[in-house]
């Protein structure tokens, strides 16, 4: 099968670092910087262009005839790779965790959306969705689940760590410290791959806990690394208005959307961590904005069922 865009992931493969004003936020001391891998591209950008490029490669050459891949309700993994297959004409499947969301699914936007890209949902149970890797859980809903080149969830693999290693430039070697959030820990263990000897690399788990370390021994052999999950906000995808406020703040100082999942927690603990004087004085920063913006209509929706202040957009 021919596949569009042969050149796509050459033509758009770099962001710019901006510099962010410290001195409205009462902080001095540091050059902090944000990588702008969220304009790589409008639907595609951020870490997701990063994972998906070597497996969307991989995959045009095999004999799949699809790709197949998971997610939650508000996945960016999932958005992204429903806007990959659109792009390049490649059929895709999402298995959404939980299959109460079908009934709903006309008013979340990111499973509208990717339904709009083409993308087949398959909605599970919860119990199944976590066993999905044992025997044959899957192939009860896809029965003819070897035609399909498979991505797990959150894109995590060698191919993506791969992609992720591109993600800092040859200019990048300047900064003292790198900084992204964590979700799986591919991203991370593919900027750490990338780092220089004088570099460290500062990890914001969004989950409880840092068990991600071990996807990062995995992938990755540098160790020069500090990962904290102190800015969590009690866990993946939950947030309270005090994240909320910083947002809209960030937003009106730096002109800069975050969105909530992911970048927000990571710039949050940045700023926390300057006025706890974790960074040497007058050190370099440089923190990945890894995209994920798409998610902030379907986390409004959720702030307004609970009464909570709203992420401006």
């Amino acid at each position: 099968m021919a596949y569009d865009n042969p050149n796509f992931f050459h033509t758009k493969s770099s962001s710019i670092n901006e510099e962010i004003s410290l001195e409205p936020f009462s902080i001095s001391g540091y050059s902090l910087f944000m990588k702008r891998e969220d304009r790589i591209h409008s639907e595609v950008s951020g870490n997701k262009f990063r994972k998906l490029k070597y497996l969307v490669e991989d995959m045009k050459v095999s004999p799949k005839r699809a790709i197949l891949t998971f997610g939650g309700a508000f996945s960016n993994h999932i958005a992204a790779t429903a806007a990959m297959g659109k792009l390049f004409g490649i059929p895709t499947v999402g298995v959404i965790r939980g299959e109460e969301l079908e009934q709903y699914k006309e008013n979340n936007p990111t499973l509208q959306y990717a339904s709009g890209c083409g993308m087949r949902l398959i909605f599970i149970s919860r119990s199944d969705y976590r066993d999905k890797d044992q025997g044959d859980v899957l192939k009860r809903y896809v029965s003819d689940l070897h035609e399909y080149y498979i991505i797990p969830e959150g894109g995590t693999s060698s191919l993506a760590v791969k992609g992720c290693s591109e993600i800092l430039s040859d200019t990048d070697t300047k900064f003292d410290y790198v900084a992204a959030a964590v979700g799986t820990g591919g991203t991370f263990a593919g900027i750490l791959n990338s780092l220089q000897p004088h570099q460290e690399g500062i990890g914001f788990s969004v989950l409880n806990g840092t068990f991600q370390k071990e996807i990062l021994g995995k992938f990755s052999n540098n160790t020069h690394y500090h990962l904290t999950d102190k800015y969590n906000f009690g866990g993946y995808a939950k947030i309270d208005s005090e994240l909320v406020r910083f947002i809209n703040k960030f937003k009106e100082i730096a002109g800069i959307q975050l969105d909530p999942v992911y970048t927000a927690k990571m710039m949050y603990g940045i700023m926390n961590l300057m006025k706890e004087g974790y960074f040497r004085k007058n050190s370099r920063i440089l923190a990945i904005h890894t995209g994920g913006l798409q998610g902030i209509e379907g986390m409004n929706l959720r702030l307004k069922s609970k009464n909570l202040p709203q992420i401006e957009i």
